[in-house]
């Protein structure tokens, strides 16, 4: 069951931070726009399962039926963010528990450091590329006060930031935030030190970002722990 989840949890990723086009998540709307993401669960799904299943055809369906909610309820922020994660999220692990043999039935199956290493990949991309969207939609109603900067430079330190967090924190190595936070602050905090707004502009969206990093990672730690072992070392001294 729980190589299936995460075999399922990694199409998902894809599907949604991957593969999905700017038009296809501002359009869901569109009959177009859902057949086009729901052919790209559909396919995703069954590569990452390595088997062909109606019960993937009826996830898909569900995915849409979430999506469509979504979209008719004209809902942005945070929030519906969070509660489209987190229905998705419900539908898979329902799925994982209604048809745990997708993943034995799959051409995968001999693989058994397959389902953690796309459990760990799924992990890096939701800690990533999704806190994007997640900081992203927090920070929203405050966008006039962002400190300017180089195109697209907080984003990048944002992917970065998650990213290294992440990689700290499976490999046993969380001490290193307190001075990957530290440099961060020492190199963009004096900016804005004297401005109030921005400075809490910049501490809401480090710890927001911090905060997300290091839920992914405890997430894709239990997954983790619950398969096969990858053989990532702990790197604790």
């Amino acid at each position: 069951m729980t190589s299936t989840l995460a075999a399922l949890i990694f199409a998902h990723v894809l599907a949604d931070f991957v593969i999905q086009t700017n038009w296809i998540a501002a359009n869901k709307r569109l009959p177009q726009a859902m057949v086009l993401h729901g052919l790209a669960v559909l396919v995703t799904a069954a590569m990452a399962t390595g088997t062909p299943s109606v019960w993937l055809a009826a996830l898909t369906l569900v995915h849409l039926a979430i999506d469509a909610v979504k979209a008719r309820a004209s809902a942005r922020g945070l929030g519906p963010f969070l509660a489209d994660q987190a229905a998705h999220l419900a539908s898979l692990c329902a799925l994982a528990a209604l048809a745990p043999q997708l993943w034995e039935m799959g051409v995968w199956a001999g693989l058994p450091r397959l389902a953690p290493a796309m459990a760990l990949a799924a992990g890096l991309i939701l800690a990533t590329r999704g806190g994007s969207f997640a900081v992203g939609l927090l920070m929203e109603p405050w966008t006039a006060e962002a400190p300017k900067g180089l195109p697209g430079g907080g984003r990048m330190i944002g992917l970065l930031e998650r990213g290294l967090i992440f990689t700290l924190l499976l490999t046993g190595q969380a001490q290193g935030i307190g001075y990957l936070v530290a440099a961060k602050s020492v190199l963009r905090f004096g900016a804005v030190a004297n401005e109030g707004k921005l400075s809490e502009y910049v501490i809401i969206g480090t710890l927001a970002s911090v905060f997300w990093a290091i839920g992914m990672a405890a997430g894709t730690s239990a997954l983790l722990h619950a398969l096969p072992t990858l053989g990532i070392p702990d790197l604790t001294p």
